[in-house]
């Protein structure tokens, strides 16, 4: 089984930066294989709790470096949920690279562990007689504090039901289950590995971004 790693993180935040930079990224120092991935910004500053940025990824196998080179950007720059992301916000930025294993159809909505268990949800919209679905990655519920049923109900929402949710109607949601692998990375240590792996700290327009400030800014 592939495990999510630093090298993929690291990946991440090379494709952001060559995107403000207009270069290539270095190649990536992981091998390629095809799995089902997700790449998740946050935001903390002056010590707050991280923010979520972005997050975008496939529940379908694709090959792993060009999906997080392709995810990286699109989670970073097209989430509709929120603006682009700046290249002035890099670091205050941690990033996300999850790799999604071990898909089950659960027995009912109830079928899984907070914690353990990301979930894709499918069902009839009773007011629309549409096809709804959505996920959560696993360590969404657990972040959240939330039960089963608070789960199951906030990614009916995600999934663009507004009518009222009942038992009857969580009975009827086809839920399957999968778990992941996750690494996280905050820009300091991106920027660490850099110095560590290449000699330099990472640049923009020729101009080293540190702790959030460039040089003489």
């Amino acid at each position: 089984m592939v495990a999510a790693t630093e090298e993929m993180a690291v990946y991440c935040f090379d494709t952001l930066v060559a995107h403000y930079t207009g270069a290539q990224p270095p190649p990536p120092a992981f091998e390629d294989g095809n799995h089902p991935l997700f790449v998740t910004w946050k935001k903390a500053t002056n010590g707050s709790e991280p923010r979520l940025r972005g997050c975008i990824g496939t529940l379908e196998p694709r090959q792993i470096v060009s999906g997080f080179k392709d995810y990286a950007l699109t989670s970073a720059l097209r989430d509709r949920r929120f603006p682009p992301i700046q290249s002035k916000e890099l670091p205050t930025l941690e990033c996300t690279v999850s790799i999604l294993t071990d898909y089950e159809a659960a027995e009912d909505y109830l079928d899984w562990e907070v914690g353990k268990h990301g979930l894709i949800i499918e069902f009839t919209d009773p007011d629309y007689n549409i096809r709804r679905s959505a996920t959560y990655l696993p360590e969404v519920a657990s972040h959240e504090g939330w039960t089963h049923v608070e789960t199951i109900d906030t990614l009916m929402k995600k999934a663009g039901y507004h009518g009222t949710i009942t038992e009857i109607l969580r009975k009827k949601i086809r839920v399957t289950r999968y778990q992941s692998t996750l690494y996280t990375m905050h820009y300091g240590e991106y920027v660490a590995y850099v110095k560590k792996n290449r000699g330099a700290a990472p640049a923009i327009n020729g101009v080293t971004v540190v702790n959030g400030f460039k040089p003489g800014h």
